[in-house]
């Protein structure tokens, strides 16, 4: 059987942040419930001339530029927060990443979960085409109302991946297990800028859509439990991951470590929900924090889209994995970053697109090399200020 999985992964951030003791002080509440409570430090804030397309072009720019273009000829774009009901966000990239012109792109969407079929499909590709390599891209920007319960979860990240055939950095498992249920726990209408959600509501049907998901995967034939030495999960805030790890030991008849499932923690603290990205955002923390060598070793996957759709399945870190990690450039992205303060963060969020088609020039903010430089006509105008 040829062995497909992730091949090289990045992330990018923008560069700006609020810290939730700014939150917590707005809301005349204990930073610690926070800090504590959901366990989040800061949420990323995107600039008015960033978006899902431009983090996206970031993300993927280092993987370009290590590995080459050749044998690329697919883009999925897997996003929540779309930018037009028609065309997909990845043919902007495929444009600014100067990938060949023979090439298919699809966009994906599920909430949350969209990146992982995205990788499924791509792995079974490379399988049947091993020559070729799939581009495959999360992101999103995670937005809620001014002073709701899910303000302090928001958070915007991209992750970029290179799937491939004979993989350098995670094999992906064919043996997997899924779940599906009708729900209302998070949607958002057409007409709406942010979502609606019942959060306790989310949380109950996470943990049961994660114990489906895994009794589905355990009677596929996949890993036992006691076989999989670090966990990544859906994080809309690290203390869901905690909590969805406790779980699933005790539904696995095992004590529970947490150390198997911090490390992944690590950047989302940070960052605060990317939707999409979030489980791959957890993969790259995992990969780049932990202290002892993973490979040779299993690491469990589980992804959540509200509404509801979950899947958990496995990846085998491949031996010399470290050699192709970014570490150093996504601990500057987040260490790199401008904190505003409260006024500072109601400026960008309440940033809102012309309806009317008017033009809009969009101030150079952005400290990558592509911003969204105009919207007029409806159209928006994406530059590579590098060119």
């Amino acid at each position: 059987m040829i062995k497909t999985g992730i091949d090289a992964m990045s992330f990018y951030v923008p560069h700006r942040y609020i810290g939730l003791e700014s939150l917590a002080e707005r809301h005349g509440i204990d930073p610690e419930k926070f800090s504590k409570g959901i366990g989040q430090e800061k949420i990323a804030l995107p600039g008015h001339d960033e978006d899902i397309v431009t983090m996206a072009a970031e993300a993927a720019k280092p993987l370009i530029d290590k590995y080459g273009a050749d044998g690329i000829d697919t883009v999925l774009f897997a996003t929540e927060t779309g930018i037009d009901q028609s065309k997909s966000a990845g043919i902007y990239v495929h444009r600014l990443l100067g990938l060949p012109a023979n090439c298919r792109n699809v966009e994906l969407k599920q909430a949350c979960y969209s990146a992982t079929p995205a990788i499924q499909l791509a792995c079974g590709y490379v399988a049947r085409k091993p020559d070729r390599r799939v581009l495959v891209i999360a992101s999103d920007v995670a937005r809620y109302e001014l002073d709701s319960s899910g303000e302090p979860t928001q958070g915007a990240a991209a992750v970029a991946m290179l799937i491939s055939a004979d993989p350098r950095l995670v094999e992906i498992d064919p043996v997997s297990g899924c779940f599906t249920e009708d729900i209302m726990d998070f949607w958002r209408p057409n007409y709406r800028r942010t979502p609606l959600v019942d959060g306790k509501y989310s949380a109950l049907r996470y943990l049961n859509a994660l114990i489906e998901a895994w009794r589905d995967y355990q009677a596929n034939g996949g890993l036992d439990y006691s076989e999989i030495a670090r966990f990544c999960y859906h994080l809309p805030f690290s203390r869901m991951g905690e909590k969805a790890h406790r779980h699933l030991a005790k539904a696995a008849k095992t004590q529970v470590n947490m150390d198997q499932a911090l490390p992944g923690m690590i950047y989302n603290r940070q960052i605060g929900n990317s939707y999409a990205a979030s489980m791959y955002l957890a993969l790259i923390s995992t990969l780049d924090n932990s202290d002892m060598d993973l490979g040779g070793k299993a690491m469990g996957l589980f992804s959540y889209g509200s509404g509801a759709v979950a899947e958990f399945f496995a990846g085998r870190v491949v031996p010399g994995y470290r050699d192709h990690l970014f570490t150093e450039r996504h601990r500057a992205l987040i260490d790199e970053r401008e904190q505003v303060d409260y006024e500072g963060y109601l400026k960008l969020w309440q940033a809102v697109d012309p309806g009317d088609g008017s033009e809009r020039i969009l101030p150079d903010e952005a400290r990558g090399r592509y911003r969204l430089a105009s919207i007029n006509e409806h159209q928006r105008h994406y530059i590579d200020s590098a060119a």
